[in-house]
């Protein structure tokens, strides 16, 4: 068959239909509406956000017009996912199909390409030895594999139910003959895989294992590499660079969003799904944190393997110790105090001043050394050079004389400092606002294509449009041109959920939860017969919650922290008895359609805390340019969780139930309007009578 010509391609509105006749679906009118928009956006170059609800088909709605775009205009497309659940739909399920269904009626078949990460590449050359051993620093490395590679968190979240750094994945609870049989693994796998991807390798591994195989793109030998033609993240790269259309994620598009554009291949579109998500996956990418551990892994990296005395580093790293064992755990408005201040620039100037030293020097590696062994040398001076470049990058922004466009803040090991995590003392920067750098770094010369379930808030895109860099209205000047379409979805919301807000209980205080609100909770899962996915706003209140149910009722309750989330989930899904409760991992993600899920509890509106020191300076700094802090910050915030939150319901036509809110701010303050226009649009009620009967009858 001869390929067709471009000018006989068709509209990707009819190959749409191809795309889903292959899935062995029915036209989805919204969906069409969708791919019209996308294709249009793609052509004019102007910047889509289109908000699809569950069951739009969404992805294969922007799939079909990139594709089509790519390959006929010879302009390639990035796609990028907040999760990796949906990359593997995206790139094992969705991108087959159309390549497969449409494909035929292109000029060409398309070419698709999986872009991560470096740190996400299993190393050859540190697999082989060509890397020195990290022996004794093994248990003080952080897990985060640090700035330029994204979050660990971001791209490898703990499994639920285990603190950050423990688990299957942190680590941090394995005990070192444990480790060792985990880089043996690892090991053997080198051999076989094909990718090098952490996430091919089933089941995973924890951080500090896969930090034995893998580097970050700084710690890379590049083209000293002796195995650069078998490197794994190379050879990803390279397909990237020849491909139609590059499948990323959000940390990837936050780490060009903080400046360094060339981790991604040129490309003329970006299309974000879960877009929701993009904005805070580039504050994450873009805030870098100090400790004293960190400058002395620095600088012992430097005195082994650059073979150099880090006197002048020592000397720093023990008055900013003695600094930060004092430190108040708060944020810092006004930079850090002249005391931290002056110890962070002495790091910074120690750090630069030993970078000067760390160079190769001269014949075949570091001491005149030869062969394999100046190999391990070179590649141990880069593993210094990393360390202590990044250490400088850090201190320089830290004790920079202008941080207005940070946020500063020292966090703590206490139970005071609700955002401390792992019992070290730290100083974070992060960037009190991000639209800049995503206006200018991911849309300054490419067509954005944002959805998501939940675009709209309070009934209007402008929000969401605002934290993106787009217009806060649609025309405004000095800002991209972009436009709003919600395709709506096939689901009646009205038909098949309610949403009952228990206004007679007393507003939420300090408490985790109240008798009334246990009585309530106990009343309402009692009636569903189980069948209840429980959203909190703490560990504690779901902690709490889930005691007391398992003392009045007959009903099996698990609990976020007794296994592993996907194990939870799953058991929530088989059995239709069991209630599921939980904290933020639940609140987005957990896709249990059927009579398992038949009422959605939130304990609280999802506000953020007001100790949170970024969303505090976020709305402190609103407020100071004459907006509204708390509703551009805070109930935003609130809304995009309560709007996925109770998207948990309703996974198909078939499904039924109740959300219930047992805070009755929902019904009765002036913000609460916002938020319920925020929400799926299902039939409202301040009856508890009548919730109850509701799910008596579906449990019958």
């Amino acid at each position: 068959m001869t390929p067709p010509d471009a000018s006989t391609v068709p509209r990707a509105d009819d190959l749409l239909d191809l795309a889903v006749e292959g899935l062995g679906g029915g036209r989805r009118e919204g969906q069409h509406r969708m791919a019209a928009a996308v294709a249009e956006s793609v052509e004019d170059g102007r910047h889509l956000l289109v908000q699809a609800g569950t069951g739009t088909g969404k992805s294969l709605g922007y799939l079909v017009p990139a594709v089509r775009h790519a390959v006929v205009d010879g302009r390639r497309v990035l796609v990028s996912t907040a999760t990796l659940a949906l990359q593997r739909q995206v790139v094992t399920r969705d991108l087959p199909l159309v390549a497969e269904t449409v494909g035929p009626r292109l000029p060409r078949a398309p070419k698709v390409a999986l872009l991560k990460g470096w740190h996400n590449y299993l190393c050859k050359h540190k697999v082989t030895g060509g890397y020195p051993s990290e022996g004794a620093t093994l248990f003080d490395l952080p897990a985060d594999p640090g700035p330029g590679e994204g979050a660990a968190a971001e791209q490898h979240p703990a499994p639920g139910g285990t603190a950050a750094g423990a688990g299957p994945r942190g680590g941090r609870a394995d005990e070192p003959a444990r480790l060792a049989d985990h880089v043996r693994r690892l090991h053997a796998w080198a051999d076989e895989t094909d990718t090098g991807d952490r996430d091919d390798l089933v089941p995973g591994v924890p951080d500090r294992a896969w930090r034995q195989v893998s580097v970050t793109a700084m710690e890379c030998l590049g083209n000293r590499c002796p195995l650069l033609a078998e490197c794994f993240p190379e050879q990803a790269r390279a397909a990237a660079r020849e491909a139609d259309v590059v499948v990323t994620n959000h940390a990837m598009l936050g780490i060009a969003a903080s400046g360094n554009t060339g981790m991604l291949p040129e490309h003329d579109t970006v299309v974000v799904d879960e877009a929701h998500e993009l904005a805070e996956r580039v504050t994450a990418s873009a805030t870098v944190d100090l400790s004293l551990t960190v400058v002395e892994h620095a600088a012992r990296l430097a005195r082994r393997h650059g073979g150099t005395e880090t006197e002048q580093l020592d000397q720093a790293s023990q008055r900013l110790g003695s600094l930060l064992a004092t430190a108040p755990a708060e944020r810092f408005p006004a930079g850090l105090p002249d005391d931290l201040r002056l110890a962070v620039a002495a790091v910074r100037d120690a750090s630069r001043e030993l970078l000067t030293r760390l160079k190769p020097a001269g014949g075949s590696g570091p001491g005149g050394k030869a062969g394999s062994e100046a190999g391990a040398a070179d590649a141990g001076l880069k593993l210094a050079q990393s360390a202590v470049l990044q250490l400088f990058e850090v201190a320089e922004r830290m004790a920079a004389e202008d941080t207005t466009a940070d946020v500063l803040w020292c966090s703590r090991p206490s139970e005071h400092a609700p955002w401390s995590g792992d019992g070290v003392t730290r100083l974070h920067a992060a960037p009190l606002a991000v639209a800049g750098l995503i206006r200018t770094h991911l849309l300054g010369e490419a067509t954005g294509v944002f959805t998501s379930a939940t675009l709209t808030l309070g009934g209007s895109f402008d929000p969401l449009a605002r934290s993106l860099g787009l217009a806060g209205s649609n025309g405004t000047d000095r800002t991209p041109d972009w436009s709003g379409l919600d395709v709506g979805s096939p689901f009646d919301y009205p038909r098949q959920g309610i949403l009952y807000v228990a206004r007679h209980l007393p507003a939420p205080g300090r408490e985790p939860t109240t008798d009334a609100q246990i009585d309530e909770i106990a009343g309402l899962v009692e009636a569903a017969g189980g069948r209840t996915l429980g959203l909190f706003s703490s560990r504690r209140a779901a902690v709490a919650a889930a005691e007391a149910m398992r003392e009045r009722l007959d009903v099996p309750v698990l609990c976020q922290g007794d296994d592993q989330l996907p194990t939870l989930v799953r058991q929530f899904a088989e059995d239709p008895a069991t209630c599921l409760f939980g904290t933020l991992s639940l609140w987005q993600g957990v896709d249990v359609p059927g009579p398992a899920c038949q009422l959605v509890l939130i304990d609280r509106i999802p506000f953020p805390r007001p100790d949170d020191p970024v969303k505090a300076a976020r709305a402190r700094a609103v407020e100071e340019s004459g907006g509204n802090g708390f509703m551009q910050v805070s109930a935003t915030h609130a809304a995009l969780l309560l709007a996925q939150g109770a998207g948990r319901l309703v996974r198909t036509s078939a499904d039924r139930g109740v959300v219930a809110v047992l805070d009755p701010r929902l019904a009765t303050a002036r913000y609460g309007t916002f938020l319920t226009r925020s929400m799926p649009d299902f039939w409202p009620t301040t009856d508890g009578d009548l919730a109850r009967a509701a799910l008596h009858r579906l449990d019958t």
